[in-house]
């Protein structure tokens, strides 16, 4: 079949040409193509003109986009220039930028391998001038080992000559016919041999060089040591230092070095920033052998720090309380606060009653007795709006402490006196507790309610003690009241309001806290718990503070009414949780700023207080001692141990067993505390042969168990009056009994006889009374006692009777007396003991 068969033969426009393709086993195929000819683009007749006309940039206007304008084309093309010619800036700036990167790094690593270029040379040079140094000390040993062997040799036949191998041949052919040994090699020979070994074994046989062995590939090299990257790093630093002038001396630094009255070596130098054995070597100088953790006073160390070059400074112990600030508040931070108001007066005049008629609430019954034993610390707010903080003070003998503590925190005393009862003693001791402390007082006549009250005579009585009242012309008002009814509350708490806008009370609240402590006691679930009245500044949970010889951080804060408080502003009375220790009542409260301070501090105040109580008992010299035990020789002591709820009433009760006793009798007291009644306190009683007094606390279980077990008594009261009266009563005991005599008759010796067996008999005849067998007897002659004894035997007539009525006779002899005459009269009385009380 043909390929033109009823086919027409495609074709192209235009030029055209055959192309033969070859195949394989001798095929061939032609091929047309199409030859293209360049296509000449000629412009139109009137493009010249309107493309002159108009900016070329702009193009033609029929292609452009549809409603785009002149302008909006012209913005367009700039906007693409300025981003052209910024791409182009960029691209410039990184070629820079790249270029001045790759000229760094060129120059960095021509450094480095300059450097490690010398190092290497260096390295090499040393190791060169090893080799050569081994080599000459290995010829030298082996020239010295040769020598050594020619002289042991015998003389030898000369050797022949090296020109001569013939005679050579034939010596050595004789010398091993006679079995002997082959000379050595000439030493050149030798020499050169041991080089060529020499090289061999130190690299001059490079066969094994391109190998690495197990050695090379865990301890690098041949087995040596290598510089570390730190040393190389370390080396570069020293010589950028060396190029840069880095080595010239530093300037000494002058320190201002603070010095206690003792201080350690070591400690001394670390405050100079000088090293320790230049410090110990500078005072075994000055003949003081002395190690660094040795103490030396403050003169050695003022010459040390002055050696040195550096600043003395000279501090104390005490400096460690210098962080409490004791600033002045300026005016303009002060602010109003409220007023602290205590209650003062005698036992059972009604002060409790009385802030509790105030507060609507009902202390009173919550206290045993019904008597206050506790500083209690309350917030009232008036109808008026203000807000006064009431402290109450026990009333009883015992609590003297007490008040002299609510009044020297207090702004105002109410002076609480029962219209019925009138000034009794713990009424004139407030009295003057309020006029040590310098506070106005304000006296409250209670229970004006009863029939029998009578204001007037409190008044008038109250002038004995200078305290003068408005009615009676003075400057001290006085408000008549009944906690029972109500009466006069209003005008009392006016009263105190007046009062407190005369003072004038502001306080800083923006500061630190400081505060007094009221009350302090060992909570069973709580700790250590301190009731605190806020002075100056603001008491916050969280803040650290100092308190006497405990620190602490404030964990909460209760108020009153035993809610949880975040803070307390000044005359808030709060509860601090949080302490270490049971505080002193008394004591102030001051927030540092951190715990280190607080620690410091209260470790020098107990360290302080221990070195004060240590000098009062080894100022007692051994003649006071000596003279203190023989006057105490006579004198009985009971021992006793107190434990009490609240810091408050343990002190009471020491002062109150103080006050009991005499000349006879006294009570010590071994140890008082607060808390439970603990092992230790039981272990103590017994050690002392001492009862346990609990107030208000109780023992626990294993403390209960061995006292049973040791057999020492544990009493527990909630009454003051009971424990002094039961104290007094046991102290009372340990008084010797009174001897009295009850003279029962006369009798007057009439005739003297003689009985064999007896000795001398006096006839008496008894004048008055009656004379007894038992009871004693006394001679007097001219009214001057001359014997005293007892009856040998008591006869009326034959009879020995116990008793011989007055005008009868009777027959006496004394016990181991016989110097009686006629005319004595005898003297015939009883002895009775009587037992002492203490008053």
């Amino acid at each position: 079949m043909s390929d033109t068969d009823g086919k027409k033969t495609l074709g192209l426009r235009g030029g055209s040409g055959s192309v033969k393709q070859s195949f394989s086993h001798g095929r061939t195929k032609n091929v047309v193509v199409e030859t293209k000819r360049k296509r000449v683009v000629v412009p139109k007749p009137g493009a010249s003109k309107s493309s002159g006309s108009g900016n070329p940039a702009l193009g033609d206007p029929s292609k452009r986009p549809a409603g785009i304008s002149d302008a909006e084309m012209e913005r367009r093309m700039k906007a693409l220039a300025a981003a052209k010619a910024a791409e182009a800036d960029e691209a410039q700036k990184r070629a820079e930028d790249e270029k001045a990167r790759e000229e760094e790094r060129e120059r960095r690593r021509r450094e480095i391998e300059e450097k490690a270029r010398e190092e290497a040379e260096r390295e090499a040079a040393l190791k060169a001038k090893e080799e050569e140094e081994a080599r000459a000390k290995k010829e030298a040993e082996e020239a010295k080992k040769r020598e050594a062997e020619a002289r042991k040799k015998p003389a030898a036949a000369p050797a022949p000559k090296a020109d001569d191998p013939a005679a050579a041949q034939a010596a050595l052919q004789k010398q091993q016919d006679r079995g002997g040994r082959a000379p050595a090699a000439a030493p050149r020979g030798r020499e050169r041999e041991d080089d060529n070994r020499n090289n061999r074994g130190k690299g001059g046989d490079n066969r094994r060089s391109g190998k690495l062995t197990v050695n090379q590939a865990l301890t690098g090299g041949e087995g040596g040591r290598q510089r570390s990257m730190a040393a190389m790093k370390r080396k570069q630093e020293r010589m950028r230092q060396k190029a840069m002038g880095g080595n010239d001396s530093r300037e000494k630094v002058v320190r201002d070095v603070q010095v206690p009255e003792t201080i350690v070596v070591s400690e001394l130098a670390n405050r100079m920033a000088e090293r320790v054995a230049d410090v110990v070597k500078s005072l075994m100088k000055m003949g003081m052998m002395v190690t660094q953790n040795q103490s030396i006073d403050a003169d050695t160390a003022e010459l040390i720090v002055e050696e040195f070059g550096h600043r003395i400074q000279r501090v104390s112990d005490a400096d460690v309380e210098d962080v409490i600030s004791q600033v002045v508040d300026a005016p303009e931070t002060l602010q109003a606060r409220p007023p602290v108001i205590t209650i003062m007066g005698h036992v059972d005049h009604g002060k409790t009653s009385l802030l509790d008629a105030i507060r609507n609430a009902n202390v009173t019954s919550g206290e045993a007795g019904g008597i206050t034993q506790h500083i209690g610390a309350y917030q009232v707010k008036t109808e008026s709006g203000a807000v006064l903080s009431f402290l109450d003070t026990p009333g009883h003998a015992a609590f003297t402490s007490m008040r002299s503590r609510g009044a020297q925190v207090t702004d105002i005393v109410v002076l609480v006196v029962a219209a019925d009862d009138s000034v009794m003693p713990q009424t004139i001791e407030a009295i003057n507790h309020a006029k040590a402390a310098e506070v106005p007082i304000i006296v409250a006549i209670n229970k004006c309610d009863k029939p029998d009250a009578d204001p007037m005579k409190v008044r008038t009585e109250l002038l004995q003690y200078e305290v003068i009242v408005e009615e009676m012309s003075g400057d001290v008002q006085d408000v008549e009241v009944s906690a029972k009814t109500g009466k006069g509350l209003d005008q009392l708490l006016e009263s105190i309001a007046l009062q407190a806008e005369i003072l004038e009370l502001k306080a800083n609240p923006d500061r630190a806290a400081e505060g007094a402590v009221i009350e302090a006691q060992l909570d069973v679930g709580r700790g250590p718990v301190a009731t605190v009245l806020v002075q100056k500044g603001t008491l916050k949970r969280g803040d650290i503070f100092v308190v006497g010889e405990q620190w602490g951080k404030v964990r909460a804060l209760v108020n009153d009414k035993g809610d949880r408080v975040e803070e307390a502003g000044p005359s808030v009375p709060v509860e601090v949780l949080g302490l270490n220790g049971t505080p002193e009542a008394g004591d102030v409260l001051n927030v540092v700023d951190t715990e280190a301070q607080a620690r410091e501090i209260a470790e020098y105040r107990e360290q302080a207080a221990k070195d004060k109580r240590a000098a009062a008992g080894a100022a007692t010299t051994l003649d006071q001692l000596l003279a203190k035990a023989k006057a105490d020789e006579n004198v009985a002591e009971l021992p006793i141990l107190v434990k009490a709820d609240v810091q408050g009433s343990a002190e009471a009760i020491v002062q109150a067993m103080e006050k009991i006793g005499n000349d006879e009798v006294r009570v010590r007291v071994l140890h008082y505390g607060v808390g439970a009644i603990t092992e230790s306190d039981i272990g103590l009683a017994e050690a002392s042969g001492a009862p346990v007094i609990g107030f208000n606390v109780r023992a626990n279980a294993p403390a209960r168990n061995s006292a049973n077990q040791k057999g020492v008594e544990i009493r527990y009261y909630s009454v003051i009056y009971d424990l002094v009266d039961d104290v007094k009563a046991a102290a009372s005991g340990l008084l010797s009994a009174e001897i009295r005599e009850n003279f029962i008759g006369y009798a007057e010796i009439r005739e003297v006889f003689k009985v064999s067996g007896v000795g001398k008999v006096a006839g008496c005849l008894v004048t008055e009374g009656v004379a007894r067998r038992s009871a004693g007897v006394r001679l007097l002659r001219d009214d001057v006692v001359i014997h005293e004894g007892t009856l040998k035997t008591l006869k009326r007539f034959k009879d020995e009777v116990k008793e011989v009525l007055s005008g009868q006779e009777c027959g006496m002899a004394f016990e181991n007396y016989d110097d009686i005459r006629p005319g004595d009269v005898i003297e015939i009385f009883e002895r009775e003991e009587v037992e002492r009380n203490l008053d």
